[in-house]
């Protein structure tokens, strides 16, 4: 009986070692599910498909299945908001699907210079709130060149005639706030952005805690953006609240 007890305890050990393993997961993916920002009340509403039009795409760069957005990455260019918004809250998550991927979110994008846009060109207006993967870093330094001035974590900056005054830390020529802590999760990570964009200031939170934006930006009013820029993207859950 001993005998029998010994050789079965180390077997009950693991089995409550696995189940122990698999709850601890399946928490940590529920935490990672739940959104740091209540988007649940009545002035929230959500967007998608219909709510976006290509700009200067092909009509598979974007294709919308269940809720998500699916970017292919080419050509580069962008898909707008059918609406122009000026103050408002907007809530997205975001995954690249392969290592080293850029995209980014405008906000305030002018209408002037999304007319005509052509294929291969991205807005020449707006501020960008950047979608960038660890990858591109580590892929950018291969050829000896120095990452320092970028991140990867959820850099906010003024685009072409675009102004913005960037919240410190700042990319060494000034015109980026650099993230002030790195929350940002790898491919194929999804990764939660709340942007809060109010009279011309704009504030990023990365994963549930604030780390970027600027203020006196112009313009203050325009459309949304979603980028499309080499490599597969996808965005979920966006969703948007209107202030006064």
């Amino acid at each position: 009986m001993k005998k029998w007890f010994a050789l079965c305890l180390p077997a009950f050990a693991l089995g409550l070692f696995v189940a122990s393993a698999c709850n601890s997961t399946l928490a940590d993916e529920a935490a990672a599910a739940k959104s740091p920002i209540d988007t649940s009340g009545p002035e929230w509403k959500e967007l998608g498909e219909k709510d976006f039009t290509t700009v200067n795409g092909d009509p598979d760069t974007w294709v919308w299945k269940d809720g998500v957005a699916h970017c292919k990455g080419t050509p580069v260019g962008v898909t707008r908001s059918q609406k122009q918004y000026k103050n408002f809250e907007l809530v997205c998550e975001w995954r690249h699907l392969r290592s080293a991927g850029n995209s980014g979110v405008f906000v305030w994008c002018p209408e002037s210079v999304l007319k005509d846009l052509p294929p291969g060109r991205l807005p020449g207006a707006g501020i960008e709130v950047q979608v960038l993967d660890h990858g591109y870093k580590t892929n950018y330094e291969k050829g000896g060149r120095k990452a320092d001035w970028f991140t990867t974590h959820g850099d906010v900056f003024a685009v072409g005639a675009s102004k913005m005054k960037p919240f410190p830390p700042l990319s060494p020529n000034g015109s980026r706030s650099f993230p002030k802590k790195e929350m940002s999760k790898p491919s194929p990570e999804w990764n939660h952005y709340y942007i809060r964009a109010v009279d011309g200031e704009i504030r990023l939170s990365v994963n549930g805690e604030e780390v970027s934006g600027g203020e006196n930006c112009e313009p203050r009013v325009g459309y949304l953006c979603l980028e499309s820029e080499g490599a597969p993207v996808e965005f979920k859950n966006i969703r948007i609240r209107e202030l006064p």
